[in-house]
C-alpha cells in the first residue's frame, strides 16, 4: 500500500470485523476516521445488479468535478473497462475479499495521475454481503488537482492484501481495541490474470 489513507482505513475495516469475514455497515462509524472521509466513499449492489455510489467524501467528488452519489461506479473508468471493473467489484463481495485496485486518471487535456483504490467488503445492517467500503487516492500531487477534473480512469494493476499475516494496530477504535491488523506482505508472490489486469498476491507493504 502506497498510501496513508489507503493503510488507515485498511486497519479500520480489518479491525472492525475482527474474526468475521466483514463488518456491518452500522458499525462503521465516521468518527473514528473522520480524517480520511474525503477521500472514502461506499458502493452499494443494486438489485437490478449495478453497482453504485451511496456516499462518496467531498475530495473525490471534486477530483471528477462531480457528485457522484447514486452514479454508477464503472461510469469513472474507460468505457471498455467497464464489465472488468464491475465483475471485480462484485468478487469482492461475493467472496469478502478485500483488493487494491491501482489505476491512472486522465484529463480531458491528456494530463494524467497515478491512483491507488481500496475495495473492502461491507454488509448491511441485515447481513447481506451486497456493499463496499473504499478509499481512493491520489498518489501525487500536480498543480492542477481538483481545478481540473478526471474523464476517465484506466486500471493498471491489482493486488490482494495477505490479511492472514498480522501487525499490531496503530490504534485503536472502541471494542475491537484487542484486534489484530493485516496488510499486503512483499514476499511469495503468485502471478496471476484478472480480465486485462496483473494480480501480484501479497503485493507491496507501505
Amino acid at each position: 500500500m502506497h498510501s496513508r489513507t489507503t493503510m488507515e482505513l485498511f486497519q479500520y475495516w480489518n479491525a472492525v470485523r475482527g474474526e468475521r469475514d466483514l463488518p456491518r455497515r452500522d458499525e462503521i462509524d465516521p468518527a473514528h476516521i473522520r480524517s480520511l472521509l474525503p477521500d472514502l466513499f461506499i458502493l452499494q449492489r443494486r438489485a437490478s445488479g449495478d453497482i453504485c455510489f451511496r456516499l462518496a467524501g467531498t475530495r473525490l467528488c471534486a477530483l471528477f468535478g462531480r457528485e457522484l452519489r447514486e452514479q454508477h461506479f464503472c461510469d469513472l473508468w474507460l468505457g471498455s473497462e467497464a464489465d472488468g471493473i464491475t465483475r471485480t467489484t462484485n468478487q469482492v463481495m461475493t467472496q469478502c475479499t478485500p483488493m487494491l485496485l491501482y489505476a491512472r486518471g486522465a484529463t480531458e487535456a491528456g494530463d494524467e495521475l497515478d491512483l491507488e483504490l481500496l475495495l473492502a467488503p461491507l454488509a448491511s445492517s441485515d447481513g447481506a454481503n451486497d456493499r463496499l467500503l473504499g478509499a481512493l487516492s491520489a498518489l501525487a500531487r500536480p498543480a492542477w488537482l481538483h481545478m481540473t477534473p478526471l474523464a476517465h480512469l484506466v486500471a493498471t494493476g491489482l493486488s490482494v492484501p495477505d490479511i492472514a499475516r498480522n501487525l499490531p494496530a496503530e490504534r485503536s477504535y472502541g471494542k475491537a481495541a484487542d484486534t489484530k491488523v493485516s496488510v499486503a506482505g512483499s514476499g511469495g508472490r503468485n502471478n496471476r490474470k484478472l480480465f486485462h489486469l496483473r494480480i501480484l498476491d501479497g503485493g507491496k507493504g507501505g
